[in-house]
């Protein structure tokens, strides 16, 4: 016989495992958005902006802390000359985090058996 409240806590485990998954590959998502725009701001185009926003993702995932990509972002900017506020620089991540959900959620439900 099986034990219901031992299926119910393999169920959140995998719902939490799921969660996690897709958090990640949002804000993975999300940085790689803010790495382009940022090398747009430099003037990088092509590979160069790719490249940029690679790094960005590598940064994000060897620095545990919240705001340490923005501040390496805004460094990055300021060192070319061109100043942004934090609050500025926070109000275009937020938007491209909904950016990103949207397109993760979009190629989800593309991807969904029908």
């Amino acid at each position: 016989m099986s034990d219901p409240f031992r299926e119910r806590e393999k169920a959140f485990e995998a719902k939490y495992e799921h969660d996690e998954a897709l958090r990640f590959r949002i804000t993975t998502r999300r940085n790689k958005l803010l790495g382009l725009w940022a090398a747009g701001e430099l003037g990088l185009t092509g590979a160069e902006a790719e490249a940029y926003a690679h790094s960005l993702i590598e940064y994000d995932l060897t620095h545990a802390g919240s705001t340490d990509l923005l501040d390496k972002v805004r460094t990055d900017l300021t060192a070319r000359g061109i100043e942004i506020s934090h609050h500025r620089l926070d109000l275009r991540a937020a938007k491209l985090l909904h950016e990103a959900e949207a397109q993760i959620n979009a190629e989800l439900v593309g991807s969904a058996p029908r």
